[in-house]
């Protein structure tokens, strides 16, 4: 199988990239976008995960991995949400800035620019490749 390629966002005052260090592993859950959703559904074990800080940081800081392929979201109030489980794989050498990204023309067509208030979201192997090189992996 292929590896597919996403970016996740998270408000660091929410789950920050070091909780996830400090855990091992996370249920990525309360995500509540239909769309995202089935980005989570979509997900393979293997897959690789930019971890988005959000609002006060706006940058990727770390590369997870997809360790669990979806199952049910248990904090849900509703049937048809779905979570996964990720773990840290590394933190960026270089974290890499909203304005970096914004800056770079081979990501001006990425998902995360188009759809920027989408909280999980497919990267292309180009995307990923150019973010990696940004954040000097």
């Amino acid at each position: 199988m292929t590896t597919q390629y996403w970016l996740v966002k998270s408000e660091p005052e929410a789950y920050a990239w070091s909780d996830l260090l400090r855990d091992k592993r996370t249920d990525w859950t309360g995500v509540r976008n239909y769309q995202a959703r089935n980005h989570l559904k979509a997900m393979q074990p293997g897959d690789l995960v930019f971890f988005y800080a959000s609002v006060t940081t706006k940058a990727i800081q770390g590369l997870a991995e997809v360790s669990r392929a979806w199952f049910p979201d248990t904090t849900a109030d509703e049937e048809g949400w779905a979570a996964v489980e990720l773990k840290p794989v590394r933190t960026l050498p270089k974290p890499v800035t909203l304005e970096q990204i914004k800056a770079e023309p081979a990501l001006e067509n990425t998902a995360f620019l188009r759809q920027g208030r989408l909280s999980v979201m497919p990267l292309t192997a180009a995307e990923f490749k150019k973010i990696s090189k940004l954040g000097g992996l």
